[in-house]
């Protein structure tokens, strides 16, 4: 009796716990301020060379933005306006929601340009950005495997698109632990503008199958930034902390019992839910920073947008989040590809610029990398009829671009064909990219591995990936 007695008060406990694992208790990252016990447990050893990252800010275009209309220019193209797409470039290839469609070249709806003493080809949609033309690389010759939204954003982020892998943010996490005591070590901020918004869902920024610690947490632009971040009413600073401690009591009581590594990952998360209700209130407040710094990035304080997060991330990157990722949803412009354009680049082309201007001018850009891009290119063959067609899902060639953290500015990396369908030089797949984050941030990607279901898994999966040494300082 006295057992079932026993295990029904463990139910509860786990239940009670539970609830709280919502909203801040799902705050739960790495905190360690060196590596995790896991990465010496898998052999792990410093590589030979030292970081130059110490963090990543990844801006996700989510939807998939044009090359053709920001970094890559094809005359060619834009010869061929209106006529049919040749046969020898499409036949037998992946197409998303142009199959059995009449395939005509759509020329690019924008004016490029040469920027900065690099000469770097950038389009009129973006001249912010190109004001930094000399700090970025910028890569004409991604692809990737898949064609659909909610998977591509699942390769782009883990590496493959099999079920329970962690997401980039959490290897790093994994492989480097955090930076900060206060704040998790994996924050994810989503704003939205632009045409038919893609859901992203929070698996996107999962741990898989490691700790649940090393998760992504949402924080919201708006309203309360982190569920249940205030106390309610009648609830003091020294009554949390109380029960906070007597919660993790018991759970190392648990522990001691079943062995579960995930109680200490609870554990985790509740002593760092607590610190987090004192230091997120502050770290939110973009009100503090000076009116030529909101200007700067064209940030209003409490509105959510892509260029308040981006202040945001600069922020989180002073406090030493270590993987910040960013997702501004509206880029898939299957038609209206004109109008949307301006709307996305109105909202995402001067707070990028100023994130990596303000970086630079505080001396973080240097250790800091930052990522550009989305999940897929577009397709050089219209997509609808009118005045202001658009493009379909593309993943043979697409840009992206990287600066800062041991990043060579004012280069172009790769090309694609003179129509932009296929990447044809010095070719970039996502688990070269995920190599050179890596590298850059003093991770070998190749050692990087935790045993899983009989296999060990890294984020470059067991194909081949390369660093792309030739964007590298």
């Amino acid at each position: 009796m006295s057992d079932i007695l026993a295990e029904l008060d463990a139910m509860s406990r786990r239940r009670f716990l539970g609830s709280l694992s919502m909203g801040l208790g799902a705050a739960s990252l790495s905190q360690w301020p060196g590596a995790l016990p896991g990465v010496s447990a898998a052999g792990l050893t410093p590589p030979p060379m030292l970081p130059k990252a110490k963090r990543v800010i990844f801006l996700c275009m989510a939807g998939g933005p044009s090359h053709l209309e920001t970094f890559d220019h094809k005359p060619r193209l834009v010869e061929l306006d209106g006529q049919p797409m040749p046969e020898s470039y499409t036949q037998g290839m992946p197409i998303a929601q142009l199959q059995g469609k009449e395939l005509r070249c759509l020329g690019s709806r924008a004016t490029f340009r040469r920027h900065g003493e690099s000469g770097q080809s950038i389009s009129d949609y973006l001249p912010h950005i190109a004001t930094c033309a000399d700090d970025i690389a910028i890569v004409n010759s991604m692809v990737t495997e898949q064609i659909n939204h909610d998977p591509a954003h699942t390769f782009m982020n883990t590496g493959t698109i099999v079920p329970d892998r962690p997401s980039m943010g959490s290897w790093v996490n994994y492989g480097l632990g955090s930076l900060s005591e206060n704040l998790p070590g994996f924050v994810v901020l989503t704003s939205v503008g632009g045409r038919n918004p893609q859901p992203i869902a929070a698996r996107q920024w999962s741990s898989g199958f490691l700790p649940s610690k090393l998760s992504g947490v949402e924080f919201h632009g708006q309203g309360d930034p982190v569920h249940y971040v205030a106390n309610p009413p009648g609830i003091t600073t020294d009554c949390q902390s109380s029960l906070v401690d007597a919660v993790a009591e018991l759970n190392r009581l648990r522990a001691e019992t079943t062995r579960d590594p995930e109680i200490d990952s609870r554990i985790a998360q509740h002593e760092l839910a607590f610190r987090m209700q004192a230091s997120i209130p502050e770290l939110m407040d973009i009100s503090e920073e000076s009116p030529e710094t909101l200007e700067m990035y064209g940030a209003v304080p409490g509105d959510g947008s892509f260029a308040s997060n981006c202040l945001l991330a600069r922020r989180l990157a002073e406090r030493g989040v270590r993987f910040i990722h960013l997702y501004h949803r509206g880029w898939d412009h299957h038609g209206g590809l004109k109008q949307y354009m301006d709307v996305c680049c109105d909202k995402c082309d001067q707070p990028t610029a100023a994130l990596l201007q303000d970086l630079k001018r505080r001396g973080m850009l240097e250790d800091t990398l930052v990522v550009w891009g989305g999940e897929f290119g577009r397709t050089p063959m219209s997509q609808g009829g009118g005045s202001d067609p658009g493009r379909d899902h593309h993943i043979k060639g697409f840009s992206m671009f990287l600066a800062g953290g041991g990043v060579r500015g004012g280069v172009t990396h790769g090309s694609t064909d003179e129509l932009g369908y296929d990447a044809v030089q010095d070719v970039v797949h996502v688990r070269d990219l995920h190599a050179t984050m890596l590298h850059l941030l003093g991770l070998d990607h190749q050692r990087l591995s935790v045993p899983h279901q009989g296999l060990d898994v890294r984020l470059t999966g067991v194909e081949s990936a390369r660093i792309v040494r030739e964007i590298l300082t």
